[in-house]
């Protein structure tokens, strides 16, 4: 073979080296001449440069820029619902604590995981505890995270609440006439059962001490008590709780339990002396009255700081929503104006 003549096979071998050399330099190529703008080129073309100059590829749209952030006021709401629910989250924590403390000095929990549940008001808290910081937890992580699905999960809990406590409301205004009437009636079944249950023991002597008074509506509904009754045979017959009496500590440091024996029994001069003879279904009436004011104020605060955890929450989802949108807008325009890598080097070289 002659030396001016090349093999078919030695041109397609350098033609093929070539065509890759030319791939791997063509993020840094030189432009020989002045090269079109990067709105005409695409992603892989190079900015309008003078001849003889290095030019950068742009990567545009491909996925090489991180995803648009938030707006300024966008970023606000996000960190004030993660600290408010941060917040949240450590006082339904405190709040379940408590709880599960107070079943486990009761012995509430003694029945075990497979028995029923315990008939205790310490139960209602370690259930508020755990709604409370569940659903604060999953404001608080999906704030952060900037997670769509955390945050519906939280808006749609605090909605539920929302309607829960609109119900409750509702009820407590529709039946505000009978809840009452029927206050008298619920301290004498307290009264009746006074020795069974130690919570419904605890509230009703603080009740009484809080209110000073005794009974419902005097201090002879004691009367009804199995063993304060006078027909008893045991050591409580005509007594009253330490709670009826004026000065159950008579000057010391602990309460008297006996300073209520035998007042059942007295004359009412004699009896007024020792503990208080008005029942406490008037007191307590009129202790709601006086303090309904305070409490529809609490309800009040409770709904509204819910309400704008709510629509924080949802405004945090419409900007995130946005961005999501606006950042597969561009993708789908940088991927329908880029042409594939060495399109344009695909041609094959010549045999000849």
């Amino acid at each position: 073979m002659e030396e001016g003549e090349r093999s078919p096979l030695l041109s397609q071998d350098t033609a093929g080296q070539e065509l890759a050399s030319s791939v791997k330099s063509l993020p840094t190529s030189s432009c020989p001449g002045p090269a079109p703008c990067e709105d005409q080129a695409g992603a892989w073309g190079c900015s309008c440069c003078p001849p003889g100059a290095k030019c950068q590829v742009s990567r545009r749209g491909l996925g090489g820029d991180p995803a648009p952030s938030l707006p300024m006021g966008s970023s606000c709401v996000k960190y004030l619902i993660f600290l408010s629910n941060t917040l949240f989250s450590l006082l339904g924590l405190l709040t379940l604590a408590i709880g599960l403390w107070g079943l486990a000095v009761k012995g509430s929990l003694e029945s075990g995981w497979g028995g029923p549940l315990p008939t205790d008001p310490m139960l209602g808290l370690v259930l508020g505890g755990l709604a409370v910081s569940a659903v604060s937890l999953a404001g608080c992580l999906g704030a952060l995270c900037e997670n769509t699905c955390l945050l519906r999960c939280f808006s749609g809990a605090v909605l539920a609440f929302l309607v829960f406590e609109a119900l409750v409301g509702a009820l407590v205004v529709a039946l505000w006439g009978p809840l009452q009437d029927s206050l008298e009636h619920t301290l004498r079944m307290a009264i009746t059962h006074y020795q069974e249950d130690p919570d419904l023991r605890f509230l009703l002597d603080q009740v009484q001490l809080g209110l000073q008074c005794c009974g419902a509506a005097s201090y002879q509904d004691w009367q009804q008590n199995l063993y304060f009754n006078c027909s008893s045979p045991g050591v409580q017959a005509c007594s009253l709780p330490a709670s009826c009496c004026i000065n159950p500590q008579e000057d010391g440091a602990s309460i008297n339990d006996q300073c209520g024996f035998g007042v059942l029994g007295l004359d009412k001069d004699a009896a007024q002396r020792v503990v208080y003879l008005e029942g406490c279904g008037p007191p307590l009436r009129q202790w709601l009255h006086g303090n309904l004011s305070a409490i529809g104020s609490y309800m009040i605060v409770v709904v509204v700081v819910q309400g704008v955890e709510l629509l924080l929450a949802t405004q945090l989802i419409r900007a995130l929503d946005i961005r999501k949108r606006v950042a597969a807008v561009r993708e789908a325009g940088a991927v329908h104006r880029s042409p594939r890598p060495g399109a344009q080097l695909s041609a094959k070289p010549s045999r000849g």
